[in-house]
């Protein structure tokens, strides 16, 4: 009988490995700004760059000129790739505001989600400055972020970013964590 029960354990076991994951379906039309999307846009226009980048973690201060791949901007941006709110889950989560030079995307005091609030300011309709904010929290834990990025003009690309992250965890002191960088 135990071997039996065995088994039937392993065979349920078997099975339940080999279904499909359930992932968020695509959205057909995107509800807000495509922070991703842009994002990507932007780091493939910044191929053979190099960056003035300062880093600041608890006061401590780092400079440093740095020649990035698409891989390693990706990872500075991971945060805006974070902000991105393009997901089913949030497709009404959203209040959106527009002025005759920016768009707004709030979250609305009913809903949940970290991204708090995305900004992009248009410049002859490109986006030429966009910020996001983030917070996280529970009992144990608080992380808020606050990312910039600003457009050159006359070049089109990336001039400069900045990402503050500010993370507290229970009983901790806060860990306070400040990137910026000037690309040229």
């Amino acid at each position: 009988m135990k071997i039996k029960r065995y088994f039937s354990f392993l065979l349920l076991g078997a099975v339940l490995a080999c279904a499909p994951t359930k992932e968020e379906p695509a959205l057909e039309k995107l509800p807000y700004f495509d922070l991703k999307g842009f994002i990507d846009l932007e780091i493939n226009k910044l191929e053979g760059d190099s960056v003035f980048k300062t880093s600041e973690i608890n006061g401590e201060k780092q400079i440093q000129e740095l020649l990035y791949t698409s891989k390693d901007w990706k990872e500075e941006f991971v945060s805006f790739y974070q902000a991105d709110i393009n997901v089913p889950s949030l497709a009404t989560a959203y209040s959106t505001r527009t002025t005759p030079d920016q768009l707004i995307h709030e979250l609305l005091p009913e809903a949940k989600g970290k991204v708090k609030e995305i900004t992009i300011r248009y410049v002859e309709n490109y986006p030429a400055w966009v910020t996001f904010r983030l917070k996280d929290e529970n009992m144990f834990y608080q992380s808020s972020t606050l990312g910039e990025i600003s457009m050159n003009q006359a070049t089109g690309k990336i001039d400069h970013y900045k990402i503050e992250t500010t993370q507290k965890v229970l009983f901790l002191s806060p860990t306070n964590i400040k990137i910026s960088g000037i690309i040229h």
